[in-house]
């Protein structure tokens, strides 16, 4: 797993004082790039956001390294990030012209391969060009111990005798095949085993050929993936120096200054000032006493950070230090919408029931089943969702009745069927009171689970309850790119979390984390 904050290291010995040395350095690097973000002048707060720099021309050349770096840097990020991320093959979509495009010339190729073949006698110039392709694939899968297999390859698949052969009009290529997919079988994967069995049946030798090409990329992609696998844990004990060093070269080229950052820290800021919400902290830790300041830093970066899982992505840019994670940020989104609406319709329904069904754990299954078929591509353009509270409200009180009457109980009344169906549609509303306490809840847990030293103590707060394993399952996921993008960029949101603070003046005192959570 990535690096985790406030975990310590383990190891002994010599190790020990090798780590100890390193977190020094560590922390030295991450000051002097504390002072060099609060001297730089292109860092300088004005109004509510970073002052802008000068347009800067910058080269084509200096455009293509930047790009390589960012490149390289996503690359590093997403295989720390993401430890189920490989490398996939690109699909163009059937009906697209650049797979058509591809189709045609794939089949020109071939076609001309064949028809050199078919001469009289054959013309073997494309084939000895494969052949050469083959085995520069083969001896790329080697490593520097296979001696003996590199012998075979070179000695077997020597262009120089491979062409004197064609000139006499001796060369053989079925045999030559037989080698090759021989030789692909000791290097491939377990899972190309039967892709290699069904290449043997071929006795097309263009066909043959063009499977041999395709079975070759999809070893090249193994190969990949498994350095892939190799490096990660290597990568992860790199990457917070990495990506920082990375980003702070970025944004050196581009002469650039993270104003959106500095709009969305503000945003929280003021939020935080303007609401009855803000969850104080100090040093990591809930905050116990009453003269603790009303905001410090730590409160509004993580007041900053669920602010992502309600962003306008249509309208408003994604802040610079978190952008390579906005895709997970939007996905979680979507899943925290839809577990709303979830749990403000069940907290409804079990409160419009009473003790009656409250003990049914296979029922309460059986009702987020059904809310989750209704609510499924609720963020497609086309979902209605007040249409499918409807839908939803006829289905829930056909099955809370079934379910009353299954357990020896009394039906719902009309009146009240009717109560129930109407807080169930009400709740397509964004502006819902059952929906927005839902809302502010799921926050106040995600934001308990920033601060505490102890995730597992933190209580589910009232009307959770029944999605709480979905729940979990987020937070887990949140809390992930959370303290790891902290470890990587803390040293600039200190920077403008200073500024921005200062600019507030926000040395009132403020209640605890704890009295503001009872009173919840």
């Amino acid at each position: 797993m990535p690096l985790e904050p406030g975990k310590p290291s383990t190891g002994s010995g010599e190790d020990d004082t090798e780590s100890t040395s390193h977190n020094r350095q560590d922390n030295s690097e991450t000051e002097d790039l504390r002072n060099q973000l609060r001297q730089n002048p292109e860092i300088s707060h004005s109004e509510n956001t970073l002052t802008s720099v000068s347009p800067h021309l910058v080269s084509v050349e200096e455009l293509i390294e930047a790009e390589k770096g960012v490149c390289n840097m996503a690359l590093a990020h997403e295989i720390v990030v993401d430890e189920s991320f490989i490398i996939k093959r690109r699909d163009l979509p059937e009906s697209s012209f650049e797979k058509t495009l591809e189709d045609i010339m794939k089949k020109a190729f071939w076609d001309s391969l064949r028809a050199q073949l078919n001469e009289d006698p054959p013309v073997y110039d494309h084939a000895i060009k494969l052949l050469g392709e083959i085995k520069e694939s083969l001896l790329s899968f080697l490593l520097p111990g296979h001696t003996r297999l590199r012998n075979q390859i070179n000695e077997v698949l020597d262009l120089e005798l491979i062409k004197q052969e064609a000139e006499n009009g001796a060369l053989h290529i079925p045999k030559l095949a037989d080698f090759i997919i021989g030789m692909m079988g000791t290097l491939c994967a377990p899972i190309r085993d039967d892709d290699i069995k069904n290449i043997r049946d071929i006795t097309d030798v263009v066909e043959l050929f063009r499977e041999i090409f395709a079975v070759l990329d999809s070893m090249k992609l193994d190969m990949v993936n498994f350095a892939i696998s190799s490096i990660r844990p290597h990568l992860m004990k790199q990457s917070v120096d990495y990506e920082r060093k990375s980003f702070q070269e970025f944004f050196d080229k581009q002469h650039g200054s993270l104003e959106i950052t500095t709009e969305w820290l503000q945003e929280a800021a003021s939020e935080l000032l303007s609401s009855d919400m803000n969850i104080s902290v100090h040093g990591g830790a809930v905050a116990g006493a009453k003269d603790i300041s009303a905001l410090c830093p730590t409160s509004v970066l993580n007041h900053a950070y669920v602010k992502l899982l309600n962003w306008d992505h249509s309208n408003k840019l994604f802040p610079e230090p978190v952008l390579m994670d906005q895709s997970r940020f939007k996905e979680m989104q979507q899943e925290l919408n839809q577990l709303t609406i979830t749990a403000a319709v069940l907290l409804v329904i079990y409160n419009m029931t009473g003790a009656a069904i409250s003990g049914l754990s296979g029922f309460l299954g059986k009702l987020k089943r059904v809310i989750k078929v209704l609510l499924t591509g609720m963020h497609t353009l086309s979902f209605n969702l007040a249409e499918s509270m409807v839908s939803m409200s006829e289905q829930i009180c056909v099955e809370v009745n079934n379910c009353l009457s299954q357990h020896g109980f009394s039906l719902l009344p009309p009146e009240k069927e009717t109560v129930l169906k109407g807080q169930i549609q009400a709740i397509s509303r964004s502006d819902n009171s059952v929906r927005k306490l839902i809302d502010v809840r799921i926050q106040t847990f995600l934001k308990m689970h920033l601060v505490s030293c102890n995730p597992k103590s933190v209580a589910v707060p009232g009307g959770l309850g029944p999605v709480r394993s979905e729940l979990e399952e987020i937070t887990i996921k949140f809390l992930h790119l959370v303290n790891y993008n902290k470890l990587v960029f803390s040293p600039y949101y200190d920077t403008i979390l200073t500024k921005v603070l200062k600019k507030n003046g926000s040395q009132l005192p403020g209640p605890s984390e704890e009295e503001q959570l009872s009173s919840r």
